[in-house]
């Protein structure tokens, strides 16, 4: 041992642990799913996005509106991971999860917060009787475009909101994602 590493054995301290980082004001994930990859995160305990929007763009847009200290902490997404998967392999019918639309424009709360109860598992609704729920009925257009915004895609159900002719149209995650979607409804 030369004199250096002799100096240095005087710093070794065998029971170093690893330091423990505070939870951030924001922990997201990457969760790979059978509809793709979504971004989760929550802040707060209540969830703010499952989203198919990229990790950079999200993560900024997390930033700006809720708080930023976003850091990716997969294990406090636990619970939201494991719902989703129940969800997705059919055992699970109701997301019991709070959510926050923080990301979400007035006009998307107003369509976005009362969406389950417009809709029900394995139902699905026009985007014209949403519209004429939230008493804007002649708003059907901007209620699709509120909906395929939906930063909390899935846990509050925009895929189950179709075309009046009883059409799949727009979904964040694809059609592909919301036939999936449907169908795994359909089939419960």
């Amino acid at each position: 041992m030369n004199d250096l590493e002799s100096r240095l054995t005087r710093f070794a301290t065998p029971d170093l642990k690893p330091p423990v980082l505070p939870d951030a004001d924001v922990a997201y994930t990457l969760h790979d799913t059978p509809i793709g990859t979504l971004l989760l995160a929550i802040a707060n305990g209540r969830v703010v996005a499952s989203s198919f929007g990229d990790e950079e763009t999200m993560t900024n847009r997390l930033a700006r509106a809720v708080s930023p200290r976003v850091l990716r902490q997969p294990r406090a997404l636990d619970d939201v991971r494991r719902q989703l998967d129940e969800y997705l392999d059919g055992r699970r019918h109701e997301f019991e999860l709070e959510v926050d639309l923080a990301l979400a424009t007035p006009f998307q709360r107003l369509v976005l917060t009362d969406l389950p109860l417009h809709t029900s598992y394995g139902a699905t609704t026009t985007y014209g009787r949403v519209a004429g729920e939230i008493h804007k009925p002649k708003a059907a257009r901007a209620v699709g475009t509120a909906l395929g915004a939906n930063p909390v895609c899935v846990v509050l159900p925009c895929h189950r909101v179709i075309g009046a002719s009883g059409a799949l149209t727009g979904y964040a995650g694809g059609l592909d994602a919301k036939r999936f979607l449907l169908n795994l409804e359909s089939k419960s």
